[in-house]
Order: structure tokens, then sequence, then C-alpha cells
């Protein structure tokens, strides 16, 4: 990397007064199946975190007459050298940052435990016994700290975080976002039955316990990342209403966080898990229809969710594994979306969700890592893990020797690399912000910069090879840098990578 600052990938944040030039070849999704490529391109930030313009360039002009392209470009915008900063990252790539769209802060200490256990032991013998331990604050403070820094590192810039039934070590989670600098949406777990007697909660008071945690984001006290903030843009972090899963929460608590959702403008997003594991979905089924006398809603999951109001645009789904034609119907018809998270689903031997069948329905779709189901804490896996299911998926269904045609399309890398960043950015909510390199959006960003010789730097390979080698044997030593609006949070570079 070469500069004309001394400290470029600290500068061109919302604390600073200038802009920023980065000249650098990026990679980003434009669609679904589009992934551009561009060898080499001028992007200006603006001192508030936004994307200005993006300009390409000419690759194959020497280093002194490219130069001389970039104050051209820049001058024909009229903007001066002493306006901005000027950084090179032409030994790398930029691409957007990563999404996770399903991730549990307080299972941090649990990575790669219960892979012999399905969903419903795995809860009970490791993960309760693990959240209830987040009452305590220095403990929380603890774990929380090291997930929020080690997700950043992996290129996570945006989380979507479930945390415990704990109403202050929530609050000090989405603090601890706003302080370290990560995109963030932070859920109070709501659960009122069919938990641990040492870690549950009246129904009343985890909706009181709710709304209070919802009242610590209107505080002027809570740190905040950027003075000022343009009235326009959204919070870094936000609340996120999150029941956990339906077999834990009453018809009373359920119908109580729609209400909750519904009361403002737009609804507070709600996150929760759905159609993860067949015994869990048979105990839904039936608990609902013992309890209510459900006919036709409550056949499904996901006619339970709707029913109580639950599934709307903002709805982040969890899973999804086990759908029908009926359940799919119902996720397109209210707009809700599905966060994948293949990793987990392998581990607790959950199943193969199909995604191509709700991209196909036009269903929005995301990944996340679902730390601790999932044993890893970075996108880039649940981006491996994702391609292997949607393989499996597609595997012909005839067990002789005679060729037959796949069961339907695997995902191709543009259609992975969309899901890891616009998908996830569209089931947040946050498609006009985030996502992609388009003008007007933030500045979330990684510097992926290559270790050095071997697999990534050989001779004649071009971005795209390096990009793809990336994705697929790349890992947090190769970010030099990790931006969240603007301002670099976390990266290698000037760190000895190994």
């Amino acid at each position: 990397m070469t500069t004309t600052s001394n400290t470029p990938a600290s500068n061109g944040g919302p604390n600073s007064n200038k802009g920023t030039v980065y000249i650098t070849p990026l990679v980003h999704s434009l669609s679904l199946d589009i992934l551009e490529f561009s060898a080499l391109s001028a992007l200006l930030v603006d001192g508030e975190g936004i994307i200005q313009w993006v300009e390409p360039l000419d690759s194959a002009l020497p280093r002194a007459e490219r130069e001389k392209e970039v104050h051209r470009v820049m001058a024909d915008r009229g903007i001066t050298s002493d306006q901005v900063e000027l950084v090179w990252l032409d030994d790398g790539f930029l691409c957007p940052g990563l999404i996770d769209t399903h991730t549990h802060a307080p299972q941090y200490p649990n990575l790669g435990l219960g892979s012999d256990l399905q969903l419903l032991d795995w809860l009970e013998r490791i993960t309760f016994p693990t959240e209830v331990k987040f009452g305590n604050l220095e403990y929380a403070r603890e774990v929380y700290e090291e997930v929020i820094r080690r997700s950043l590192n992996a290129g996570t810039t945006t989380s979507c975080y479930y945390a415990t039934i704990h109403e202050e070590s929530t609050k000090l989670l989405a603090d601890l976002c706003i302080h370290l600098g990560q995109r963030a949406f932070v859920g109070k777990c709501n659960m009122d039955r069919n938990c641990p007697a040492t870690y549950t909660e009246a129904t009343e008071s985890s909706i009181a316990s709710t709304e209070a945690f919802l009242a610590h984001f209107d505080k002027p006290t809570v740190p905040t990342y950027s003075e000022p903030v343009k009235p326009s843009r959204l919070p870094l972090v936000q609340p996120i209403l999150t029941p956990r899963f339906a077999i834990s929460c009453t018809p009373s608590l359920l119908s109580s966080l729609a209400a909750l959702s519904a009361s403002r403008t737009p609804s507070i997003p709600i996150q929760t898990h759905m159609s993860e594991n067949p015994l869990e979905c048979a105990w839904v089924t039936q608990m609902f229809a013992d309890e209510t006398g459900a006919e036709n809603w409550g056949k499904t999951y996901a006619g339970v969710y709707e029913h109580y109001g639950l599934l709307g645009p903002g709805t982040i789904l969890a899973h999804c594994v086990h759908l029908d034609d009926e359940q799919r119907e119902i996720i397109r018809r209210t707009g809700a979306g599905v966060s994948h998270c293949p990793g987990s689903n392998m581990f607790l031997s959950s199943g193969a969700a199909k995604i191509r069948e709700l991209l196909d329905l036009d269903i929005k779709v995301g990944l996340g890592t679902d730390c601790s189901g999932g044993p890893s804490i970075g996108i880039l896996s649940a981006i491996r893990s994702a391609s292997y299911i949607s393989k499996f998926n597609s595997f012909p269904s005839s067990s002789d020797l005679i060729p037959s045609p796949p069961r339907t399309r695997p995902l191709s890398t543009p259609n992975l690399f969309y899901l890891a960043t616009m998908g996830g950015a569209a089931l947040c909510r946050l498609e006009g912000s985030i996502g992609n390199f388009l003008p007007g959006k933030e500045f979330d960003a990684l510097w992926v910069r290559p270790r050095g010789p071997g697999m990534f730097l050989r001779k004649g390979e071009g971005l795209k090879e390096i990009f793809e080698k990336w994705i697929w044997g790349g890992d947090d030593r190769d970010l030099g840098a990790v931006w969240v609006r603007g301002k670099r949070v976390a990266g290698t570079a000037g760190k000895e990578t190994g």
C-alpha cells in the first residue's frame, strides 16, 4: 500500500474533515448474478464515510501515468489534492464488508462444542448453561468485546446479534458495538417457557425489559461513534426484537412482541428461528394445535408466526431448512427473509436448506454464521458451506449409473458473494445504505491484501482469479484493513500477519 499520508487507513472517516480517494482494484455485486470486477478504479469517500463517486482507470498505464490520470479525474470533478487524501491500494483489492445476518454473541465460548448433538439436546446441555452466565456484566464484557473484535477482523462489518434474556448485558453488547465501530442489530432474547428454571422470564417482565432495552437507544448517554450524524442516516447500531423461537414463547409473548414492533414507524425489525430441526418443527405445530385449537394456521411453523403478526419486511428467519410450498409462500407474501446458516445446519445435523428455491421465488436471503451452532466466526466459512450444501442439493437423485440431470442449479460464486453482501443488506433493510460501492452508500469495505507469493500471486493471474482464491482459501490474515462508515476499525496492515 502506498499513500500520500503516513496514516492512510485511519483517515477519511467520520471524524476527519478530509475525504479519501482510494485507487484500487475492486469487486462488488450489482445483482444476484452479476459480480463486477474493476482492474483499477478511483473511489472517493467523503469525510462522513459516504461514497461520492467511483471512476474506472486504465490499469495498463505505468504508475506515473496512472497518477496523472487520478489527478485528471479529480480535477474534472472540481477536487484538489489538498482536499483529499490519496490512498493507493493497488497491491490488493477492495470489496464490500461482509454481513452476518444471524449469530449468537453469548455462545462464542462454546465454539466447536456439541457436534454429536442435535438442536434441542444441544440447547439443553451446552447452550443454555452458558447463556445464563451473562447476568454477570464483567463476564459479558470480556466475551462480547472479543466477539466483536474477532468478527471485525474476519471482515464482518454488519452483524445481527442475539444476546440473552439479561437486559443490562444486552445493553452492554449494543454499547460495545458502537464503541468498537461495528454496524449491528442487537436483540435481547425473549423466552417465557420451555427453558431451564434458571434461565427464563415471566411474560410481563420479558416485555417490560424489552421496552427498557429499546428505550436505551433513545438516550443521549449511549456512546456515539461519530459526531455529528446526519439526520437521515440510520444509527450504526439498532435494536431488533428477538423471540428466540416459537417453542420458548407463549402466544401472549409472541403477540405482544408483534404489537411492539408495529408501534413504531418503520417497524422495529424482528429476528427469530424457524424450521431448523425436524423435532423442533413437530413440537411447534403440535404445541400450538393443542393449546389454541388451531386448524389451518397452526399446521406450519410459518403459519404460527404469521398468525401472531411476526412476519413482515423487517423479519429475519434463521435457518428455514424444512419448508413446504405453503411456508415458502407465506414467507414470500409477507416480505420476510431468510438467514441461511449452512455451517450450523451441517454441524448440528439439521438438514440442507434449499436456497435456490427461495431465490427463485424472490425471497430475500442472507448468510449467517450462527455462532456457536456454526463453529466459525467469519462469513467466508458460510460462503463455502452454502456452496457445498447447494451442490449437494443439486446432485441427481438417481441411484444407478445412468446419467440424470441436476435437481436444481447450485449457487454460483456471484450468487454466494451477493448473499454475503447485498443479500444480507436487503435482509436487514439496509440495501440503500450498504452492500456494494454505488455512490451514495456508506463505505463499509475490506482491503483484501494477499499475504505473499504462492497461492495468491501466481504470475499471469488477474483480479478474478485472486478474488476466487481468497473466497475459497483466504482468511482474516488477508484483510489489510476493515472500514465501517468510512472509518478503519480492524485489519492487519502495520502488523505481522504470519
